[in-house]
């Protein structure tokens, strides 16, 4: 339920909701159904929009833009951008979150910690595999150049909640408290609300960038770019669904008290 109820938050979602609406009250209320219609494509056009999508993302992403960063005990990497090893694939799939993954292995090759913690584990009925995240993270890891005795796993967390939870006990085993925390840079504001409410000394290392500088000002730069970003786009759609969600998740977890 916590996967499913917050899609119809979401513009997509939303939009359906309205749709709906407007074919059960089509013929009896006209009104109400043309109301309901314009409420969808509002919902979709806004959704989509390029600017809308922009303002989002960077609301989250820039919260912790990256800086030089200091040495720590460990660097701890969030699952969410594996795919498992399932036929046709030949081998684990990077998405595009898998930028966690390369960074972390790329600190690691920068002397900023020895150690790297894996976390991440599976829903079944959701693209699972045989093996956990943390598990095909860690084959990445190794083929990075990361040894395999300087790699720690958490299998079993399925939320940033048991993230922090998980990763804390494998840090209070070895004495660790000062780590790196790599994760999306949307992801960031809920990740470190969530290892600082453990009491944990995280440093944000934030990857998987959506929105660049560069990227803001060829908004601005020409007339096509400013009337291209008016028009309805998927991926922008997804961008300003996905920072929704991230606002959905902080408000949730501060109601339960875990940020």
């Amino acid at each position: 339920m916590s996967k499913l109820l917050p899609l119809f938050i979401y513009p997509l979602g939303l939009a359906c909701l309205f749709l709906g609406l407007t074919l059960l009250t089509l013929w009896k209320r006209p009104h109400i159904a043309a109301l309901s219609a314009i409420a969808a494509l509002v919902v979709l056009l806004l959704g989509s929009n390029g600017w809308v999508a922009a303002q989002l993302v960077r609301s989250l992403e820039w919260q912790y833009v990256p800086t030089t960063l200091p040495n720590a005990e460990a660097i701890v990497v969030l699952g969410g951008g594996i795919k498992p090893q399932i036929a046709p694939r030949p081998w684990v799939d990077v998405a595009e979150a898998g930028d966690r993954v390369l960074y972390g292995a790329q600190l690691y090759q920068q002397g900023k910690a020895p150690l790297v913690v894996l976390s991440g584990g599976r829903i079944e009925w959701k693209g699972g595999g045989s093996a956990s995240e943390s598990e095909d993270m860690a084959k990445l890891a190794e083929v990075l150049g990361v040894p395999k005795t300087a790699i720690a796993q958490d299998p079993t967390s399925l939320n940033t909640y048991q993230n922090a939870v998980n990763v804390k006990q494998i840090l209070q085993q070895r004495g660790i408290n000062r780590v790196l925390l790599v994760t999306s840079a949307m992801h960031m504001p809920r990740s470190m609300g969530i290892f600082q409410k453990q009491g944990i000394e995280a440093i944000a290392a934030p990857t998987d960038f959506s929105i660049t500088a560069q990227e803001l000002e060829e908004y601005q730069a020409t007339l096509q770019g400013f009337l291209l970003n008016l028009l309805p786009d998927a991926e922008k759609l997804q961008q300003t669904s996905r920072a929704m969600k991230e606002y959905v998740g902080i408000l949730v977890y501060r109601l339960k008290g875990w940020m």
